[in-house]
């Protein structure tokens, strides 16, 4: 089983934890590929709460349609469904559930913290689907699935995570994980998305799309989170495509075997052209694919599922 109790950041994570949670996903994903029934008894009888004050639709459904498959029961609540809505504290509403006797929380916020706030407030375990511009584990977890199966490791490749740096809890928790895993990550943005001090991830950090692109095995396209800005001024998405969106011209720049990677949603036209986003190196499908593998991978080491179900 995994090192840690609770699934807040992938700072707490060890390479082997990562290798185990990735080695799991393998064998949930042979069971997701099934013609059949895909459904395993991994997690049968056990109560996971899927607590989103953040609307999400890859996130969520991918949680959801893991939790079906390892046969979990499972509650849905929503921040519009949550009495939370009525002034309810959040450390009340997660009292209120731990009496029913739950055994996991699956947490998304808009507010960073939340989930670890949780985590004070219960003796189930918790997972962090998101919490604000801080952290998004699980989403790691996918990335580094889908980029040690194309090139069957993750020590040594070069890695650019582009875009939208200073709003994204995605580089937040895929740069150190990916650091963990031995690869060589450059970070790269305009200077008004750039992170304050990229040696807390021990990372380079540059402006310049065009200098890096040639160098890298995996370019790591972000969304551009004009939700989260707070007023922060940006080019127009004619000018950022122009300096940091993926073209095809810089498609064609790449490696023969280097891939794209995006966590969705894609503001197409603006960090990648439509072009890219379908195009034979996208991995794009692949990432959605393997959330529900990792996922169920995840829930089933951090729950100590039954060793049936995996080898069903």
């Amino acid at each position: 089983m995994l090192s840690v109790r609770h699934l807040i950041d992938t700072t707490s994570l060890t390479a082997d934890d990562i290798t185990q949670i990735l080695d799991t996903a393998r064998s949930f994903a042979e069971i997701n590929s099934r013609k059949g029934i895909k459904k395993v008894p991994a997690l049968r009888g056990r109560t996971i709460v899927n607590l989103f004050l953040e609307p999400s639709t890859r996130t969520r459904s991918s949680f959801e349609l893991a939790e079906k498959r390892l046969s979990a029961d499972t509650l849905n609540m929503g921040g519009s469904t949550s009495s939370v809505v009525k002034g309810e504290s959040l450390a009340d509403t997660i009292q209120t559930i731990d009496a029913m006797n739950v055994d996991m929380f699956v947490v998304r916020a808009r507010f960073a913290g939340t989930p670890q706030k949780v985590t004070e407030n219960t003796d189930a375990i918790v997972i962090n689907a998101g919490d604000g511009k801080h952290q998004h584990p699980t989403q790691a977890m996918l990335d580094l699935y889908t980029i040690r199966e194309h090139f069957g490791h993750l020590d040594g490749l070069k890695v650019a995570i582009v875009g939208d740096l200073a709003h994204s809890r995605v580089c937040g928790s895929l740069a150190p994980a990916l650091k963990t895993m031995g690869a060589d990550v450059t970070l790269v943005a305009p200077p008004t998305f750039q992170i304050g001090d990229p040696s807390w991830y021990n990372c380079n950090q540059t402006n310049h799309l065009d200098d890096v692109i040639e160098d890298m095995d995996v370019v790591y396209m972000l969304r551009v989170q004009l939700e989260r800005m707070e007023g922060a001024a940006i080019p127009s998405r004619r000018e950022y495509n122009r300096l940091y969106g993926l073209s095809l011209e810089r498609e064609a720049r790449m490696k023969p075997d280097a891939i794209i990677c995006h966590p969705g949603p894609m503001n197409r036209g603006m960090e990648i052209d439509a072009e890219v986003a379908d195009c034979a190196r996208s991995r794009i499908l692949d990432q959605v694919t393997a959330g529900v593998a990792t996922r169920m991978a995840e829930m089933y080491l951090l729950l100590g599922g039954e060793g049936n179900g995996i080898s069903d």
